[in-house]
């Protein structure tokens, strides 16, 4: 897809790949425009393309008693006010039909959960709003079954589709990144990894899904060597106190040193073309 169509998406002829960044969910005003903030000053800094992430709900939840959310309205809200502050695109993953219609009054791009990308009537929905469609790669699903989904939003008169590797769950806890993956779904659209997703340790029997972060600079690492198109992380200035996914997410503050990495690493792999 043709990134210049996402609306306020800069940087982009740094050649850098693009960033999908900021907190797993909504759970205030304050923390996403802190979050926001602090994001939008490390991508502009190292001429980083980047859309901000926050999910306005939560549905997937191990638990009944799990935090899903603050309030559709008021956190769709709050995604339009980072997007119209700091001039940043903003993204929100969908989970019903209505979602769709709805969120995208909201957000510039529509999120397909990797629970719900094969569900065909979610994909049509999101994309007949016009709206960019990232679809997050089941964990159940090969890479070359993501065409099929990919093919659905271009079967709706809508050629902008991301596809996000989250990893692929091999046994009960545990999800891997096979980086072949990335090479082969860069051919149905522009690609994505999603590190701290992919360092999930699901099914705990505490019902609070787990997570690896001191593993996010390696997985994020190997994805630009890979050549993957944009990277996808959730971070937080507390993570361990966050309402949502705080196992995996990486904390505010090691942000700036892991995207100067990445950007170096990504210079190497330019110069390799």
């Amino acid at each position: 897809m043709d990134l210049s169509n996402i609306k306020n998406l800069k940087h982009l002829d740094a050649d850098n790949f693009f960033l999908l960044a900021g907190p797993c969910a909504i759970e205030g005003e304050e923390m996403a425009l802190r979050i926001a903030e602090k994001v939008v000053a490390i991508t502009d800094k190292l001429n980083i393309p980047y859309v901000f992430k926050g999910s306005f709900k939560k549905a997937n939840r191990s638990r009944i008693d799990s935090f899903t959310g603050i309030g559709d309205e008021k956190a769709l809200k709050i995604l339009r006010k980072v997007g119209e502050t700091f001039e940043v695109p903003t993204i929100t993953d969908i989970h019903t039909n209505e979602d769709a219609a709805i969120a995208a009054q909201y957000v510039d791009i529509l999120q397909i959960p990797a629970f719900l990308v094969r569900q065909t009537d979610l994909v049509v929905a999101a994309a007949k709003t016009g709206k960019t469609v990232n679809l997050k790669k089941g964990q159940f699903m090969s890479p070359e079954a993501m065409q099929h989904a990919a093919k659905k939003v271009r079967d709706s008169k809508n050629d902008n589709v991301m596809i996000t590797d989250r990893g692929t769950m091999f046994g009960y806890q545990d999800m891997i990144v096979d980086f072949r993956g990335i090479p082969t779904m860069k051919q149905y659209g522009t690609t994505v990894l999603d590190v701290t997703h992919s360092l999930q340790q699901p099914n705990q029997s505490s019902g609070v899904t787990g997570g690896r972060p001191d593993m996010i600079e390696t997985i994020a690492r190997a994805g630009v060597v890979t050549g993957v198109d944009g990277l996808f992380m959730e971070t937080h200035f507390d993570p361990a106190n966050a309402k949502s996914d705080g196992a995996n997410m990486l904390h505010l503050d090691h942000l700036e040193k892991l995207l100067s990495n990445l950007v170096a690493i990504r210079q190497v792999v330019n110069g390799l073309k």
